[in-house]
């Protein structure tokens, strides 16, 4: 194989439109403008969101709500989950939630909800539990400790 050889993958470079070359290359005359107005005069258009003046759509809607720059974002795990996932005398917390896949990244905390239930004795260890989640676990054998 040699450099003369080379020749790039069918479909992968395309040809430039040349616009202004007579009729016959298919963008002559007008070169893909349409005829006269704003958009066909040399240089740039108008703005996305310009209205020819008028007062544009996105400043005539009212502002609606805000941001709460305190908040924070919990994670939550169904007991049910914890039961498919976890063996009886596993210590869960937010570690091994996230190498069985269970939450994705940390965030600003761990809640164990009570949705389902659970017959492992595991050691769950969250910053938050729902009621019938802590009750649900000790039941089970096991301990919910907040951390």
């Amino acid at each position: 194989m040699k450099l003369h050889n080379l020749s790039p993958v069918e479909g992968s470079n395309r040809e430039r439109k040349r616009v202004g070359r007579g009729m016959s290359s298919g963008h002559g005359k007008t070169s893909g403008k349409g005829h006269k107005g704003q958009k066909a005069r040399a240089g740039r258009g108008v703005r996305i969101g310009f209205e020819g003046g008028q007062m544009p759509l996105q400043r005539r809607v009212p502002k609606r709500g805000f941001v709460n720059i305190f908040s924070k974002e919990i994670a939550t795990v169904n007991i049910s989950v914890l039961e498919e996932r976890f063996e009886s005398g596993d210590v869960v917390d937010i570690d091994a939630l996230i190498n069985a896949g269970i939450i994705k990244k940390i965030l600003d905390g761990v809640k164990i909800l009570g949705n389902g239930d659970i017959t492992k004795n595991l050691t769950v260890k969250a910053n938050a539990f729902s009621e019938s989640a802590k009750q649900k676990i000790e039941a089970a054998g096991g301990k919910a400790e907040v951390i």
